[in-house]
């Protein structure tokens, strides 16, 4: 069985939004394996004047957890117990 987790994440941008979600992801994927989807929450920015100033967009990237780091989670709550 695959497991998933979700983290949340805000990309910001000076160019689009698309710049914004595009280097949220390529930042992500040097810490983190096995990304395997996006879903783009919310786009919004910061304006000065008439112009936009930054982009931001907040995503919820999707992951599949390390299945060598779970076992390793389980034989560390189980030393507790002893």
């Amino acid at each position: 069985m695959n497991c998933k987790k979700h983290i949340k994440l805000t990309g910001v941008s000076n160019i689009s939004w698309k710049d914004a979600i595009l280097r949220s992801i390529q930042d992500a994927s040097q810490t983190l394996n096995n990304l395997t989807s996006v879903v783009v929450l919310e786009q919004r920015a910061k304006l000065q004047g008439d112009r936009i100033q930054e982009y931001y967009a907040d995503l919820d990237l999707e992951f599949e957890i390390d299945k060598g780091l779970q076992g390793l989670e389980d034989t560390s709550t189980s030393n507790l117990d002893e």
